[in-house]
């Protein structure tokens, strides 16, 4: 007993985070075994092409936009409610795709689950703040990036074999059934998991009221924190231009142009580095201070494009995958650093308001890459490298990783006016 207590401890595993962790295994679970395969379902209901582009289009556009509401109705409603509210509209939205076997509707229901985890993260990184000691906080947030993990690898193989056993049209509904029961059992597990945040004393309510409009809640936004966002802004850029171009650079464009099974070994590589360097570095981080983390997964971000023109074959493409996979490096420390960073009274409203930022102004890039490998795909991955460079030097000179103590304590009746 004493050593499973020791070993939760370690890992920053309370009830809460436990009742989270379900949830991200169930909800993602289903969400990858179904939402994988959209765009082959779109088809099969002819929809064409133009249909998978404008879906494509909607998970970026409201990935972004998704955010800030969701910190919003955490900060309202509480971690706990706000969840099973995020949870039932996406059930509601996979019940229209189950009811309704037409490309139209499928995209109407996509509205409603397409970006769960856009809206869900706000809440649930604000939980683990809320549950979790400062010098806890990096575990907490790397173990749910690596049990996010396992639904990512046995979602699409559960899904293959729906689609395996009824076909792509009847396949895709089964998978979405089993979404809808998935998600059933994760707001059961989280909602008697999940600790009720402790009620407000006399007088609370006048210290802050959650702000649903961005632009004043911006002015909360700690300088070191805005720090960060523009070298987030920069480095998403590197990663960015040329995000869509790295399968076609693999298969397409070298001088040994690799496969499509040898592209998904290169893949697995990545995640399987990604996974081994979370739980060492989230102990180092918190045992430390986090900005040295944060800038080493900024330099792997650079220096991937970089790399990756340079290899024209699988066996220099692994090495650039594994090094791809060390971009996740310190990213649950950049998650927790925005915690650390954000006001205490609007943690979840600031971490959205920052991802709404930073991918509304990121979204961009994608367009931007197109052109640019137009010109060349040298020009494109030079003109990532740069980007990358300029963020990481901006963090790494400027960037902190220590709260304003004075700026969060103005903060308070900002917000109630």
């Amino acid at each position: 007993m004493a050593r499973a207590v020791r070993v939760s401890d370690f890992l920053g595993l309370t009830r809460s985070t436990v009742g989270v962790l379900f949830m991200v295994i169930l909800v993602g679970m289903g969400e990858r075994m179904a939402e994988r395969f959209l765009p082959i379902y779109l088809l099969a209901l002819g929809g064409g092409a133009l249909s998978i582009g404008l879906l494509n289009g909607m998970d970026n556009l409201l990935s972004a936009l998704y955010s800030f509401p969701g910190g919003y109705l955490s900060d309202r409603f509480g971690t706990k409610r706000a969840l099973l509210i995020f949870n039932m509209v996406a059930m509601f939205g996979y019940l229209v795709v189950i009811i309704f076997p037409a490309w139209q509707a499928v995209l109407l229901g996509a509205v409603f689950f397409i970006s769960w985890s856009a809206i869900s993260l706000p809440a649930t990184m604000s939980l683990i703040a809320k549950v979790l000691p400062m010098h806890k906080r990096t575990m907490g947030v790397s173990m749910h990036s690596l049990v996010r993990r396992f639904p990512m690898a046995l979602g699409p193989i559960l899904g293959g074999a729906c689609i395996g056993l009824w076909g792509e049209g009847n396949g895709v509904r089964a998978a979405f059934v089993v979404a809808l029961l998935l998600s059933f059992v994760a707001i059961v597990l989280q909602q008697k998991l999940i600790e009720d945040e402790p009620p407000k004393q006399p007088g609370d309510e006048c210290l802050y009221v959650p702000e649903k409009n961005p632009i004043k809640l911006s002015h909360l936004m700690a300088p070191n924190l805005k720090r960060l966002l523009v070298a987030d802004i920069l480095v998403r850029y590197c990663e960015q231009i040329p995000y869509a171009f790295v399968v076609v650079w693999c298969m397409k464009t070298i001088s040994s142009p690799v496969s499509a099974l040898q592209f998904g070994i290169l893949t697995s590589i990545e995640m399987a580095t990604a996974v081994l360097v979370y739980m060492p570095v989230a102990y180092l981080a918190d045992k430390t201070t986090k900005k040295p983390f944060v800038v080493m997964t900024f330099v792997f971000f650079t220096l991937f494009p970089l790399t990756l023109l340079f290899c024209h074959s699988f066996n220099w493409l692994v090495l650039a995958f594994i090094l791809r996979g060390f971009k996740e490096f310190g990213e649950p420390t950049r998650k927790a650093l925005i915690m650390d960073l954000a006001p205490e009274n609007c943690k979840a409203g600031m971490f959205g308001l920052y991802y709404l930022l930073r991918d509304v102004v990121v979204s961009i890039a994608a367009f931007g890459g197109a052109f640019l490998w137009l010109i060349s795909p040298t020009t494109n991955f030079l003109v990532a490298f740069s980007f990358g460079v300029a963020g990481t030097l901006w963090f790494a000179f400027w960037g902190s990783d220590f709260p304003e103590v004075e700026f969060q304590d103005k903060s308070f009746n900002i917000g109630s006016d």
